[in-house]
């Protein structure tokens, strides 16, 4: 019996050649998944690495926003919410007028001096918003053909180059917001 295995063996091809040809195939195919995968994880690395980045300078930048306005914010006067300046509509303008009211005249340049200097540090620009309720302008009031152009004179208002707020164009963006019921 050991003669007809060794019979046999003797007349067929080496299988030992093609197991190794499969083998390489197999172990190329593996080094290549895995440079791939190393090749991602590089790339997923340097996008959080610039997403940190930005993150920091974002939260370095409102933290300078905050230090700059730290006075009207100790005061109450004013609200920062994510990079955001927020002043209570009452302060600023009576019901239904573009005119600044004396309160609001002081809010604003109380924040004046303190953007002026943020500003000025950084290639940024600031957007001002006006911004109604959501009744109707008043009857009596026929300036305003609605809220949509109340809050863009209010927003002018606070950007008016003439203005004493101290915002130049070229700083101040003016934007008019006004609910649904324009």
């Amino acid at each position: 019996m050991s003669d007809e295995i060794e019979v046999e063996a003797d007349g067929g091809a080496p299988i030992w050649a093609a197991f190794g040809d499969l083998m390489s195939v197999l172990l190329g195919a593996f080094v290549l998944i895995l440079v791939g995968v190393v090749a991602l994880q590089l790339e997923l690395t340097n996008r959080l690495d610039e997403e940190v980045k930005q993150r920091q300078a974002e939260v370095q930048r409102r933290q300078t926003l905050e230090q700059a306005l730290a006075g009207p914010l100790a005061a109450g006067r004013v609200t920062l919410v994510d990079g955001r300046i927020g002043i209570r509509g009452n302060v600023l303008f009576a019901l239904n007028s573009d005119q600044l009211q004396p309160e609001g005249l002081e809010v604003l340049k109380s924040l004046a001096g303190p953007l002026k200097g943020y500003l000025a540090s950084r290639e940024e620009i600031l957007m001002v918003s006006g911004f109604t309720d959501d009744q109707q302008v008043r009857d009596g009031n026929w300036r305003f053909a609605d809220n949509w152009e109340l809050s863009a004179e209010r927003a002018l208002t606070v950007t008016a180059p003439s203005s004493p707020r101290g915002c130049r164009r070229m700083q101040c963006l003016p934007r008019r917001s006004a609910p649904s019921s324009r």
